[in-house]
């Protein structure tokens, strides 16, 4: 029970560290690096995908030989297509 506990107390703790120096930057005349760096840090973090797992251990990933395959039989069924032929130089805009 501890753990959890321990680590809200840290979340919201640097949680009030990084409003403390956002608010600081917006309202105050002289703010420095400090603040700066607080606030860009946390911001930075936000960004972070702390969630993820190894592919191999996702729920639901699809393996990359098979997105191998789709890229090559894609590319091979591009050559081979004739749906938008080129166009020939003397061909003018009009569609007749």
């Amino acid at each position: 029970m501890a753990r959890p506990i321990a680590r809200w107390g840290v979340a919201l703790g640097f949680g009030a560290l990084w409003w403390w120096a956002v608010l600081r930057l917006a309202l105050a005349p002289d703010t420095g690096v400090l603040e700066a760096a607080v606030a860009a840090g946390g911001w930075g973090l936000s960004l972070l995908p702390v969630h993820c797992v190894p592919k191999a251990r996702a729920v639901g990933a699809v393996d990359p030989r098979r997105w191998a395959r789709a890229w090559r039989t894609g590319r091979a069924a591009t050559a081979a297509t004739t749906a938008s032929p080129p166009h020939r130089s003397d061909a003018g805009s009009a569609p007749w």
